[in-house]
């Protein structure tokens, strides 16, 4: 039970102070009410605590806080009180840090405040379209649908981002295991062998070219290594830094989208995301401009996110949606023409889910694709590394037997 720092006046109108012990804040100040004590400030007394835990705390994951949108959906569609499925809930929640914000969304509700400004409390664990659409179905009296929508949207984010996670595991395996061969193979290999290259030289014999090539690298990484690798630490630093600036996240997303085979999967997340978001957004009556504001944020890409931006300043104005978006030239030809035709007929929210589903099962296949090139692709690179410096370690063996 915590306990609760006060300070009140008592009839007399003496200043008192001390610390009371309840389960909430509530509690507290209805055991200050019954010892006839006023109360000027309740505050928690572990509150500016250093809790050395929540250094190393994460937010849990999407499909952690899906779970818990969908239960409570399901608690209050069942006529569960919203105090007591909260207190479930908090029961149940095995993630530590869901649990604590739980158990103070708990606390503010039951002091009163409103829902959509409870959840918006904890903005860290609950992203903008959460907090929206709770805002909006909290107004509309609507919110079990909303809870629902949400976190069905969250499970097929969370889908997505594990297929492409999945997909690049093996090749992900794969570099690392070339990598440590190939490093192996230098390190330990390649020196048991100086001896005979040596007494090649002093005979007055030549090595043979890929032997040469092989020590010239070996040299080099000897004595560059470090500062090959310092730089290549020192450009990943200054890149990290260009891309916190929107012009340099500007040029790094443009440049991504002319990666052969990457750009049209990048590109088609990026429009799968803005469809999906916005969709879930007007299904649950959230305002067309703070649902463009929204799903601009999530797009993931700033060229995707400034033409969605240009197209909440025409929407604004009274123009539709689909013009600035086609100006950009990022959507494909068939989507624009669906959220062209969608407008038209005022069912935009549904037409943007299901192109989103159709983009995310594109992009499946595309994944599929890019693993099945990569694979051979990364096979044939640990090969051919291998193979070189195998070459460039026997051919001078086989020179010297010929010569005996």
């Amino acid at each position: 039970m915590p306990d609760f720092r006060y300070k009140a006046r008592n009839k007399g109108g003496k200043e008192v102070s001390g610390q009371i012990a309840a389960n909430t804040k509530k509690d507290a100040l209805d055991m200050l009410a019954r010892q006839n004590l006023f109360p000027i400030s309740v505050e928690d007394a572990n509150k500016g605590e250093i809790d050395i835990g929540k250094w190393f705390s994460r937010r849990p994951p999407d499909s952690v806080i899906a779970a818990f949108l969908r239960q409570l959906a399901e608690l209050l569609e069942n006529g569960v009180p919203v105090l007591t499925a909260f207190q479930v809930l908090e029961k149940q929640e095995p993630n530590p840090v869901l649990k604590e914000v739980i158990g103070d969304i708990y606390e503010r509700v039951s002091e009163g405040e409103a829902i959509d400004s409870a959840f918006a409390a904890h903005a860290k664990i609950f992203n903008d379209l959460t907090l929206s659409v709770i805002q909006a179905g909290t107004e509309g009296a609507f919110l079990e649908d909303s809870l629902k929508r949400t976190a069905r949207f969250m499970e097929q984010q969370a889908e997505l981002k594990g297929k492409i996670i999945g997909a690049m595991i093996y090749p992900t395996i794969l570099c690392v295991v070339g990598v440590t061969v190939l490093t192996v193979l230098m390190v330990f290999f390649v020196p048991k062998f100086q001896p005979i290259f040596d007494s090649i030289i002093d005979s007055g014999g030549q090595l043979p070219g890929a032997t040469t090539a092989l020590l010239a690298f070996k040299s080099f990484v000897g004595k560059y290594g470090l500062y090959v690798l310092a730089a290549l630490v020192g450009l990943f630093i200054f890149l990290r830094i260009q891309m916190m600036t929107k012009k340099g996240r500007r040029f790094f997303d443009r440049w991504k989208l002319k990666i052969p085979l990457i750009g049209p999967i990048v590109l088609r997340s990026a429009v799968s995301r803005f469809c999906r978001v916005l969709g879930t957004l007007l299904e649950n009556g959230v305002p067309i401009l703070r649902a463009l504001e929204i799903s601009s944020h999530s797009t993931g890409n700033t060229l995707l996110e400034e033409a969605v931006e240009k197209s909440a300043e025409s929407v604004s104005s009274g123009e539709p949606l689909s013009r600035p978006l086609a100006s950009a030239e990022l959507l494909p030809p068939q989507v624009m023409a669906m959220i062209t035709i969608a407008e038209e007929s005022n069912s935009l929210e549904t037409v943007l889910v299901n192109i989103a589903d159709s983009i995310e099962k594109e992009i499946a296949k595309k994944l599929d694709v890019l693993v099945s090139l990569l694979e051979p692709m990364m096979l044939l690179l640990l090969a051919g590394g291998v193979f070189f410096i195998i070459v460039g370690l026997l051919l001078p063996v086989f020179k010297m037997t010929e010569n005996i």
